[in-house]
């Protein structure tokens, strides 16, 4: 039986445009720096546009590029470490989160159940952004029932980063039993497509964390990164547990 030899197989010229623009934007260029149009990068690189384009295309989809609307093509900040090894409240100090907004609203039928809540209940949700060089990278949604805020100033501000910074430090008087997360690929919702600068459906990660304090869930975090800025971290373990679905 015959074999397909790869090694002869000419590398695509658009790839190795790829490299030499990736080197480029390591020396030449700098963080959120707008780049020039394609004709004028077709013409310093002695390229086709449709090459050029090409290459350009693969750098977004690596992360090295942004498509930013009503800006143009910009260089990407560093990815993002989405990491599997982080034990704290959300909120405490160190934290990259800026809190948006709280409301008090009915949570989707899914984290009710992991709250153990009844699916009528309403939680307070705290809304945070999570940003780097000045670009929003991640959107989180945490949910948190009355029940794990039982001293909540009757006085706090009814909504607002205010009311979301109250809700956190009441959290944090629990004292932090264990958590577990799960991460899988998804496609922004309209929502999360507008909090992260991308067009409904593209790529993300959404990174879903149970908080356990007192023998139970106290808190339930689900946060959408942009797959394009955010890389995934394993903590000292290494451990990385895979479910299969399962057959309906």
């Amino acid at each position: 039986m015959g074999t397909t030899q790869l090694e002869t197989v000419p590398e695509p010229k658009y790839w190795h445009l790829k490299t030499v623009l990736s080197q480029a934007l390591d020396s030449d260029f700098s963080v959120g720096e707008v780049l020039p149009n394609e004709r004028d990068l077709a013409a310093r690189f002695g390229v086709a546009r449709a090459t050029l384009r090409q290459a350009l295309e693969q750098l977004e989809l690596e992360g090295r590029l942004q498509r930013r609307r009503g800006v143009g093509t910009t260089v990407a900040p560093p990815r993002v470490d989405v990491s599997t090894a982080q034990y704290a409240w959300p909120g405490t100090p160190g934290d990259t989160w800026q809190p948006v907004d709280c409301t008090s609203a009915v949570a989707p039928v899914a984290v009710a159940r992991m709250l153990g809540t009844d699916p009528r209940d309403e939680p307070y949700t705290v809304r945070r952004i999570r940003t780097t060089h000045g670009q929003p990278v991640a959107a989180e949604l945490l949910y948190v029932p009355a029940a794990s805020v039982p001293e909540l100033p009757a006085a706090a501000a009814p909504s607002g980063p205010a009311r979301a910074r109250v809700v956190l430090r009441e959290l944090q008087r629990l004292g932090l039993e264990g958590q577990d997360r799960a991460v899988e690929l998804g496609s922004a919702r309209a929502d999360d497509a507008r909090e992260l600068d991308r067009l409904p459906g593209a790529p993300v990660l959404v990174v879903t964390t149970r908080y356990f304090a007192a023998g139970r869930t106290a808190a339930v975090s689900v946060a959408t990164y942009r797959a394009d800025t955010c890389r995934l971290t394993f903590g000292d373990s290494g451990d990385l547990e895979i479910t299969h679905p399962t057959p309906a």
